[in-house]
């Protein structure tokens, strides 16, 4: 399996001001894989330690941040020598040990010179129960599951993916087949590791399922064991409710739906863990199409999304052949797991972070609106080759953006007020976000 983050690893270790630097992501998303792939690959000699189940090295990070004294001690832990210029020391499940998230402010300050990668599935949450951290001395990046362009990786289509990376559009169009044939397989796998080697292994829909019924019971297991028991039922509520949240016309997240009679404050705490710990992401709600477009987001009016469209679909236990044969059965869900996706390659693939609009006294809703260098670009999102784009045309008309996108399955196209990008290439829309760059 391929990760696009081991590039990102790389250019963390080749950096001058390099810091140690914390994975962020859910459970299951593959960090202990990609830490280890990443030593593997490019140190001589790597460390492991993992502060879930490891209770000794737990006492010797409690024990002071003495660097010459933790190295020792990983030293007849591990019985590998240590060695900054050569050896990279990986620690997992770093929230387990608060001593251990410490210490990384005395390897940026005391020992820089040490490779440090930390991984923590419930880091967010563990910021939150009040643990010290250590601000300004680490660098961050964000794991989450595959892409649609690291499934075709995976499924050993490299070539593929490198026409769509190119600026050939007639050749990628002359592929869109292909394309469209693994987009429609993606929807159902999802990025989830696991749910990918399987379908790369065994081509057996029915076993992947089994893979997302299993995580499903993984995360909720997760609630009763990590999170306050007054908190467990309404993280199961929420958690449970995206699904038909998405399925509404308007997405905007109703909290009556998810119990009746039910407020903002009911559900505050439970929506804030389930993104602390990367099961969800919420899209909020912006007042003003300007930039930054940050200072006019609006807390309290946002849409959820799960963390992988895969889930989402095993959720609503949809059948397989539903999806990969295009079916119109489920017409109104197409468009929830379509913007589920489309949500995803923004924030795995393309590292921005969208939010949406919608006017306080209108039915007309842009479904997405990402920051560009220079714009602020409105983001149409049809799931089959809908040309129409009424609130689109109603947004361009208003605001006249620079850009305007509509994400669909029709080709690639400019227009005179609208850039149509197909849902295989979603990609290609990086351009338009930095197009000087």
């Amino acid at each position: 399996m391929e990760r696009i983050a081991i590039d990102r690893l790389l250019r963390w270790k080749e950096s001058r001001k390099r810091k140690p630097l914390i994975v962020r992501g859910a459970r299951q998303v593959g960090k202990t894989w990609l830490m280890n792939e990443f030593g593997d690959r490019y140190f001589e000699k790597k460390v492991y330690i993992n502060f879930d189940y490891n209770l000794r090295m737990k006492e010797i990070f409690a024990g002071g941040f003495d660097i010459e004294r933790i190295i020792l001690a990983i030293n007849a832990e591990t019985g590998i020598t240590v060695e900054s210029h050569n050896t990279l020391i990986i620690l997992d499940e770093i929230q387990e040990s608060p001593g251990a998230l410490l210490s990384l402010k005395y390897f940026c300050e005391m020992a820089p010179e040490y490779y440090v990668i930390a991984a923590g599935s419930l880091l967010g949450v563990a910021m939150h129960r009040g643990t010290s951290f250590p601000v300004g001395k680490v660098d961050f990046m964000e794991l989450y599951p595959l892409s649609y362009r690291e499934f075709m990786y995976a499924l050993g289509e490299k070539n593929y993916v490198d026409i769509l990376d190119g600026d050939d559009v007639t050749l990628i169009t002359s592929f869109k087949s292909k394309y469209i044939e693994r987009l429609r397989e993606y929807y159902y796998v999802g990025g989830m590791p696991e749910a990918v080697q399987t379908f790369v292994d065994e081509k057996d829909y029915r076993s992947v399922r089994e893979i997302h019924n299993n995580l499903l019971t993984y995360y909720e297991q997760d609630f009763s064991k990590h999170a306050p028991a007054n908190l467990v039922p309404r993280l199961n509520l929420v958690w449970k409710s995206i699904q038909s949240q998405l399925a509404k016309e308007n997405k905007k997240y109703i909290y009556g739906q998810v119990r009746k009679g039910a407020r903002a404050k009911d559900f505050e705490l439970a929506i804030q863990w389930l993104t602390d710990c990367g099961l969800i992401h919420k899209v909020n709600r912006i007042k003003k199409p300007t930039i930054p477009v940050s200072a006019y987001s609006e807390s309290d009016i946002f849409k959820l999304f799960l963390l992988d469209v895969g889930l989402l679909n095993a959720m609503a236990n949809l059948d397989p052949q539903i999806i990969i044969s295009g079916n119109d059965i489920f017409t109104e869900f197409k468009g929830a797991m379509t913007e589920q996706y489309v949500m995803q390659q923004f924030v795995s693939d393309m590292n921005v972070r969208p939010y949406y609009y919608s006017s306080p006294n209108s039915t007309g809703e842009i479904d997405f609106i990402i920051q560009g260098s220079t714009t602020v670009i409105p983001v149409e999102v049809k799931a089959e080759e809908n040309l129409k784009a009424r609130s689109l045309r109603a947004f361009y008309e208003k605001y006249k953006p620079r850009y305007s996108i509509r994400i669909s399955m029709s080709d690639y196209r400019e227009q005179d007020w609208m850039v149509n990008i197909p849902l295989y290439n979603i990609r290609r829309m990086m351009g338009y976000i930095n197009p000087d760059g």
